[in-house]
């Protein structure tokens, strides 16, 4: 623990320090994730000042249990929370990796501390909640620095943004425009206590090696390098929301109905456009961009390709395909069940992001059908109009413009008679009269629900 001096009486915080935590988003509920640190606990501190006897103000402690100090940090978060008189809730998690005490190139151990930490904040947010973290400035400036190291983009070097939705509430930064030499100053004038992680000395982490080793060295130079790298950020920041609402107009003007852009109309624009088109697209779908190095050859990929062709980009999560002179974006899917089950009466049946039920549409005297629930299989055919001739069902699912990858998934409901089966729906697409309509032929009505994605 590093004790700073004497405890102040905490009623006189310097109003410059005070204003950014008093002036904050709208909000119904306030926590402050609370690592223990400096700079956390002085945010907490002046937290509880303002808002402790508002009743909607609590703490959230993320124990990663890496750290041979884990129990005693998370002990002093629990004393400091109850001498302040803020309720705490902590959330232990086991973080994938942490065997590996390896340099962290490509995330490593602190990559995955930090996505747990995320999940947990993300799982715990309800709608109105504000968390508040403590980043500073010299956080940012890191940020920054790691990412032009490792590579990216104007969005990238945009750093961590004040505010951002984060599962089902706002995430807040109220410290990023001082530094932490500032902070610190504060915090050993009002005595406060801390606990240090050791984790922070320890240079085979790459952002510790910026921190301990490269940072100070260029402060010597530019003592100014906090305000100037937050310039950068902010400037970045703003290219980046400049280009996204460039990529929301291109949008409108290239995307159909169903959302897909229309490949004509993306190879009227010139190749960065259509590189900011779809990052926002992919953004704007909460994915995440992938790392290509030839972004020109994949574009022309997805463009130039001769009409039998299918290709597609790969991410984290979706793809983005190609079917008839349109681009998808394509979510990743879980697999279906397996089997065909049958419609139980009344009980609704999940299948994919399909829900299905059979219920009875007369007087219940009839007896429930047989309706079981397949994919395709091949040689299917189906009656789309009564007493009209039928058709095949892959003929008919072209006709209709169904993409490839969606007919891989539709629903068949299958009507099994002495052993006889009859293809009576395929999904919200159609549905034979016998199980449809105000007065359904068959005494019984199948109702067919679709997520959206």
């Amino acid at each position: 623990m590093t004790r700073a001096g004497n405890p102040g009486s905490g009623s006189d915080w310097p109003e410059v320090l005070c204003a950014p935590v008093s002036n904050l988003p709208s909000h119904s509920r306030l926590r402050i994730a609370l690592s223990g640190g400096m700079d956390s606990v002085l945010l907490l501190h002046i937290a509880a000042r303002l808002y402790a006897d508002a009743g909607w103000l609590s703490a959230v402690h993320v124990n990663h249990q890496l750290q041979t100090n884990a129990v005693h940090t998370e002990g002093f978060c629990r004393q400091l929370c109850e001498r302040l008189g803020v309720p705490l809730d902590v959330r232990r998690v086991s973080v994938e990796g942490s065997g590996n005490a390896g340099r962290d190139a490509g995330g490593g151990i602190e990559e995955a501390a930090r996505n747990a930490r995320y999940r947990v904040f993300e799982q715990i947010l309800t709608p109105g909640e504000l968390l508040l973290m403590a980043h500073h400035g010299d956080d940012q400036a890191e940020t920054v620095l790691f990412r032009l190291l490792r590579g990216t983009g104007v969005a990238g070097l945009g750093g961590m943004p004040s505010l951002r939705p984060l599962g089902n509430g706002l995430l807040y930064r109220p410290l990023l425009d001082f530094s932490r030499e500032e902070l610190q100053v504060w915090a050993m004038e009002k005595g406060i206590d801390w606990v240090d992680d050791p984790s922070n000395t320890d240079q085979r982490f790459d952002r510790n090696f910026l921190r301990q080793s490269i940072i100070p060295v260029l402060k010597t130079r530019w003592p100014s390098l906090v305000s100037r790298m937050a310039y950068t950020a902010r400037a970045c920041r703003e290219h980046d929301e400049l280009a996204g609402k460039l990529a929301e107009l291109r949008f409108r003007q290239c995307a159909n109905d169903q959302g897909a852009l229309d490949v004509d109309a993306l190879v009227e624009l010139g190749t960065t456009e259509q590189k900011n088109l779809l990052h926002w697209w992919i953004r704007h779908h909460h994915h995440k961009p992938p790392t290509i190095s030839n972004w020109p050859q994949v574009l022309a990929d997805l463009l130039s390709a001769q009409p039998d062709r299918e290709p597609e980009l790969r991410g984290a999560g979706f793809a983005i395909r190609r079917y008839q002179r349109h681009l998808y974006l394509v979510p990743e899917q879980a697999p279906l069940p397996s089997g065909k089950p049958v419609l139980v009466p009344g009980q609704r049946q999940l299948w994919g992001q399909w829900r299905l039920t059979l219920t009875a549409a007369g007087n219940g005297e009839t007896p429930a059908p047989e309706i079981r629930i397949s994919t395709r299989a091949g040689g299917e055919r189906l009656r789309p109009t009564p007493n009209g001739p039928s058709k095949s069902l892959k003929n008919w699912l072209q006709e209709k413009n169904i993409p490839p990858w969606e007919r891989s998934r539709l629903p068949l409901l299958v009507e099994v008679t002495d052993g006889k089966e009859e293809v009576v729906g395929a999904g919200d697409l159609w549905l034979s009269g016998k199980y449809s309509g105000q007065a359904p032929a068959s005494g019984w009505r199948i109702d067919v629900e679709r997520e959206c994605n």
